[in-house]
């Protein structure tokens, strides 16, 4: 036994006096991403000082709303918070209530969505946010371009350090983050005599976002 622990302390003095010098380098890519991919939050609210006649009318807007969205083939729909709250005033007693309910739409048909946007708002409907964004399809892309990019720029820094020591090199360990988004519009919610004269579909420029890949890394010298 103590024959096997002399020589595996021998082995790992050994390995230790061969490691080199330990060098931390980052690098990183980026490329613009198209927003293929547009979300929005439309709600409807209501105040007043009846909590139930406040649900029946929301619910009926929405109600409304979801049957002219479900028309609209390449939209998806889906529920979004729903919140129920008192108003209080000045003397901290609930004076009214409000109710707001949310549906978040989603699709790559930008024309679709803007149209659909224009005649919600003149259902009663205000637009919460908006976000355009690309898909997951097209950011898996980008980010595997911006991957490799990334590589290289990590490995060519790798080699310009190690030619100005003179000494061979490995890598020891990477560490490969994404990132890159665009935030949300807000959008304010209009008055009810202007939804009535919007006829127009919302305006909507898709843009691109940058999609960013960042490697950091150490490299081993050797000595």
């Amino acid at each position: 036994m103590k024959t096997t622990l002399a020589l595996l302390t021998s082995a790992l003095l050994a390995c230790t006096a061969q490691a080199g010098t330990t060098i931390e380098l980052a690098a990183g890519a980026s490329l613009p991403a198209a927003n293929d991919m547009i979300s929005a939050t439309v709600y409807a609210e209501a105040s007043g000082s009846n909590p139930a006649e406040l649900a029946r009318r929301v619910n009926q807007d929405i109600a409304e709303a979801l049957k002219l969205i479900k028309s609209k083939p390449g939209i998806a729909a889906k529920s979004g918070q729903q919140h129920t709250y008192p108003v209080y005033g000045q003397n901290q007693k609930i004076e009214n209530w409000r109710m707001r309910s949310e549906i978040v739409l989603e699709s790559k048909d930008q024309a679709s969505v803007s149209d659909l946007l224009g005649k919600l708002q003149q259902m009663r409907l205000a637009v919460g946010n908006l976000v355009q964004q690309p898909s997951p399809a097209t950011r898996l892309a980008t980010e595997d371009e911006t991957t490799r990019a990334a590589i290289h720029a990590f490995q060519n820094r790798a080699k310009l350090v190690a030619e100005v020591f003179g000494k061979p090199y490995r890598v020891k360990q990477l560490n490969i983050q994404h990132n890159g988004a665009t935030p949300p519009m807000p959008m304010l919610r209009a008055s009810r005599a202007m939804m009535k004269a919007e006829a127009e579909p919302l305006p909507i420029e898709a843009g691109e976002s940058l999609v960013t890949t960042t490697i950091n890394g150490q490299i081993e010298l050797a000595d």
